[in-house]
């Protein structure tokens, strides 16, 4: 309450002092104040910046099989713009060069965590002044795994999401309003009847272990899967499948955030929700879910 009072104020204050050219000083003011993790979303100019740009795929140093997932999925799937790959040093080079964009790995504390976990986000962000990377212009951000998670099974989904952030980023060229105001969620969808839904069997919460359990809320089609067997599942390209994607922590923590997700194999993101994980509400999807897209 306290915060909300200190930028109503600082608003009235500011409102009287500039002028409607000043609007854009003003933003800047008010989220160093708010002090928000979360980088910017792009304006309608910078939205035109970017698919006039050259998008960077930044590669992690070392040996990081992330990479060569990355790299197969934008040599077969980006249409946007040009794009080539680069490495974190040229990214520092380039990074303040609005004529690029970068396709990147960001590693963040998500809204303060409370647990201080950190997540690894795809990120599509725009080359600008900004000192530090959480200030670019942020055109795209979902969430691919915990920081500290050496687990690869995030593979299968990289396609979707090298797809999802071009559909997005075009989408936020007649529709940034809509999404400003309900950010991924403003994908969700209900109804799936005469889709396949394809679940990880290894990401369900323990409310939501069984199909038994599921179908007494959820009527339509549903396998449970291991995240290999979806990956086989959707590489014949089905049409009328959609599969789950899950980000949490380790099967022993109960700190943190958990992201649910469920894409089709064009990008088309169909579900997106995230919760604080507790004793009491555990890791992975559960029936709040299936309630949810029923």
């Amino acid at each position: 309450m306290r915060e909300k009072n200190i930028i109503q104020t600082t608003k009235n204050l500011l409102s009287r002092i500039l002028s409607k050219r000043h609007t854009l000083s003003l933003a800047i003011v008010l989220v160093s104040i708010v002090a928000m993790a979360r980088s910017p979303l792009a304006s309608e100019k910078q939205i035109g910046m970017f698919l006039n740009s050259t998008t960077c795929v930044v590669l992690e140093n070392g040996v990081n099989l992330y990479n060569g997932f990355i790299k197969e999925a934008v040599e077969k799937h980006w249409k946007t713009t040009p794009f080539e790959f680069i490495d974190e040093t040229e990214f520092e080079i380039r990074r303040f060069d609005s004529r690029y964009s970068f396709l990147v790995l960001m590693k963040n504390v998500y809204d303060n965590d409370p647990g201080g976990v950190s997540y690894d986000y795809i990120s599509l962000v725009l080359g600008s002044n900004a000192q530090k990377l959480a200030d670019m212009p942020e055109i795209s951000n979902i969430p691919l795994k915990y920081s500290d998670d050496n687990n690869l099974d995030y593979e299968y989904a990289i396609p979707a999401i090298v797809k999802f952030v071009q559909i997005h980023a075009k989408n936020l060229e007649k529709k940034r309003f809509g999404i400003s105001l309900r950010e991924l969620q403003y994908y969700n969808k209900s109804g799936f009847k005469g889709k396949q839904l394809l679940m990880n069997r290894g990401k369900m919460a323990p409310d939501a272990y069984s199909i038994d359990k599921i179908n007494s809320i959820y009527p339509y089609f549903i396998k449970l899967l291991s995240s290999s067997e979806i990956q086989e599942e959707i590489a014949s390209n089905p049409k009328n499948a959609l599969f789950h994607f899950h980000v949490g922590p380790n099967q022993d923590q109960n700190v943190g955030k958990c992201f649910e997700m469920i894409f089709d194999v064009d990008g088309n993101l169909y579900y997106y929700h995230s919760r604080m994980i507790t004793n009491a509400d555990k890791d992975g999807f559960n029936i709040s879910d299936f309630k949810r897209i029923k």
